[in-house]
């Protein structure tokens, strides 16, 4: 559960130069779900993706290296949303067109992990969102957002109060809820500014949207009481009690950990 958990949530990169492939990957249970992307070059070639051509002092001096290309983004998602995994080879034409021709360009892609089957639950300001799975399951979260999104919520309608329509998130909501709900079978946190602080212009009205699986706890998997019983290194039993301070502490180090 604890490398489960672990793959899920963590944020992947992958990168790659013009003319080779770029490889994203997902555990089982997860597909692709993209985050950004940027296709072009803002770096010098001696420090990412140098050329495999020799160039001329005076060539050098004429690269681009302002350079990129707004399509890249809605490609990776036609490529690999939604994908257990997805290759293909990084080119300028894969993109439309080159927007600096002569200048080598590479792609960086960031994405994560998202569970096959996921619940969704969203609590408006200073509500109380509170999560739950079934017997022998526990939580594991994958994302959480506090504050007001562009797309906004219909659970909780923008309320501007003349204000501009901005986005704004809190940056420790998904730390809190790893440290409120990780590895229990239930937990209840308010959607308020005293929890998560105060991401937004005062007077806008925020919410808290929480995206969760459940998922069987080791420890509570069916025993083959056929089979002798576990030892560890002391040569003593390995009991249930010991399993569950086991993933206890692995989840507690994870959660202090990011």
């Amino acid at each position: 559960l604890a490398g489960y958990i672990s793959q899920v949530l963590k944020n992947y990169t992958d990168h790659a130069c013009d003319g080779e492939y770029v490889s994203l990957r997902c555990p089982h249970r997860t597909t692709i779900s993209i985050q950004s992307s940027f296709y072009g070059r803002i770096v010098p070639s001696h420090q990412m993706c140098p050329s495999r051509y020799p160039h001329s002092y005076a060539t050098l001096i004429k690269e681009d290296v302002a350079c990129s290309l707004g399509t890249s983004l809605q490609k990776m998602l036609d490529e690999c949303q939604d994908r257990r995994s997805c290759q293909f080879l990084v080119n300028s034409r894969l993109f439309g067109a080159d927007p600096c021709p002569g200048t080598g360009k590479y792609l960086i892609v960031w994405y994560k992990c998202r569970p096959n089957e996921y619940k969704s639950k969203v609590a408006c300001e200073d509500d109380k969102l509170r999560l739950s799975c079934k017997k022998s399951m526990v939580i594991a979260i994958y994302s959480a957002i506090f504050g007001r999104t562009q797309g906004g919520s219909l659970e909780c309608p923008y309320q501007s109060l003349g204000m501009p329509m901005i986005e704004c998130q809190s940056a420790t909501a998904l730390q809190l809820m790893i440290k409120r709900c990780h590895g229990k079978r239930s937990c209840s946190i308010y959607a308020s500014t005293y929890e998560f602080g105060d991401p937004c212009y005062p007077g806008i009205r925020k919410h808290l949207n929480v995206i969760y699986t459940c998922e069987i706890t080791p420890f509570l998997l069916p025993v083959d009481e056929t089979q002798p019983p576990a030892f560890n290194s002391s040569m003593e039993p390995v009991g249930v009690s010991t399993e569950m301070a086991l993933l206890s502490n692995i989840l507690a180090a994870y959660a202090f950990i990011t």
